[in-house]
């Protein structure tokens, strides 16, 4: 939260399993249109927050299946855990409120000494999924997590101008209650949750049932609410036809790699012209570092993509981007710093990439000039050989 310096301009607090994930979805399009979105529209101004049941260690293993995007705030267990960053640094402003007046270790020690004792417990049943059942300390939640956090950022003068609540189930019914929250419910809701909002908030303007699954629910609900762009780079079929009237760093970094990604999986028509469009970006003296070390002139990198056209047709080959953070060197260049990933079937590879652009001698339909691009590999990630990694 501390990267932002000034009121987030949007929050989306969302759900993961069937909501932001749908697990119907084998090519995981509706994710990605999100991710498409938000990087290019929202990432440097707004704060995303996944609000899971999931453990850390499943959540974690989720991350490995899907191509998520990594949050700024992560609230996991129900609402019994926050996290922050990449690091996952746990709250401990919310584990002392959990932990209010109660110190389990003591009150076992001591309540042993009497046989004639019986536990009881001041505690919140949650039933979800239609089989789910959670049993959370009275003051944890999913809402109430959002609602710790609402408080904190107000504290420090950075409330959000707005905030999304997005779920699929019964215990994602606390996040609609909040104030001043708008919310979504994804079009695949659990019955338990569509009962919730018949029973509560049926007549509510600020929550809706959304009519598209999952991920594409979420997007629906930014436009239906008007809480910002709403069109992702996904949705683009031509993406050559995308002029801008201004200069934009993020969004052409994640247009840069959604062309790659449709290079690589045969949807691209007319090939000449698209490399030609490709060639037209990247300035002739211009360089590629690839993961391994090696440095090759972008133009270059450019034609060896002759090689690789349609190659990935027909396998479940995605590419995205997370974490895309640009920064103004000076008044025409541009450092941009992001994750750049790409998942064949389930295997994942990423690498940290830095590139510099520049609006020097162009124009915004013109689009920046790529100068330079290094990158190196995740740590974690399984390396690739340069024969299969072209940017």
């Amino acid at each position: 939260m501390d990267r932002l310096s000034s009121s987030p301009r949007l929050m989306i607090v969302s759900d993961l399993d069937h909501t932001m994930v749908d697990h119907h979805d084998p090519e995981n399009l509706s994710i990605l249109r999100f991710n498409a979105l938000w990087e290019a529209k929202y990432r440097q101004d707004s704060l995303l927050v996944f609000s899971t049941g999931r453990s850390p260690t499943l959540y974690k293993q989720l991350r490995r299946e899907k191509p998520m995007l990594t949050p700024d705030i992560t609230i996991m267990s129900v609402g019994t855990e926050i996290t922050y960053g990449n690091d996952m640094v746990q709250d401990e402003g919310w584990i002392e409120f959990l932990n209010q007046k109660w110190d389990k270790q003591i009150v076992s020690e001591e309540t042993s000494k009497f046989s004639e004792l019986t536990m009881q417990l001041d505690i919140k049943i949650i039933y979800s999924g239609g089989m789910d059942l959670d049993i959370l300390p009275k003051g944890a939640g999913k809402g109430q997590a959002l609602a710790y956090l609402h408080k904190k950022l107000k504290e420090k003068g950075k409330l959000p101008k707005n905030t999304l609540a997005c779920g699929d189930s019964g215990n994602d019914a606390e996040l609609f209650t909040i104030p001043d929250v708008h919310g979504v419910i994804v079009k695949n809701a659990q019955e338990e949750l569509l009962q919730w909002h018949a029973e509560n908030a049926k007549n509510n303007p600020k929550i809706i049932h959304a009519n598209e699954r999952c991920a594409a629910g979420i997007i629906e609900a930014i436009g239906h609410f008007k809480l910002g762009p709403n069109i992702s780079s996904r949705d683009v079929t031509d993406l050559s036809d995308a002029k801008l009237d201004h200069f934009d760093p993020a969004y052409e970094v994640v247009k840069f790699f959604l062309f790659y990604e449709r290079w690589r999986r045969a949807e691209v028509e007319n090939h000449e012209v698209y490399l030609s469009n490709l060639k037209s970006v990247c300035s002739p003296s211009g360089v590629f570092v690839h993961p391994l070390g090696v440095h090759q002139s972008l133009h270059v990198c450019i034609d060896k993509l002759k090689d690789c056209c349609g190659d990935k047709k027909e396998e479940q080959y995605r590419v995205w981007v997370d974490q895309v953070f640009p920064s103004q060197i000076d008044s025409d260049t541009w450092l941009v710093k992001f994750q750049k990933w790409e998942q064949t079937g389930q295997e994942q590879q990423g690498c940290l990439t830095t590139v510099v652009v520049s609006s020097k001698g162009v124009k915004p339909t013109e689009g920046l000039t790529w100068l330079h691009v290094h990158q190196t590999w995740m740590e974690g990630t399984t390396k690739n050989s340069r024969n299969d990694w072209f940017f």
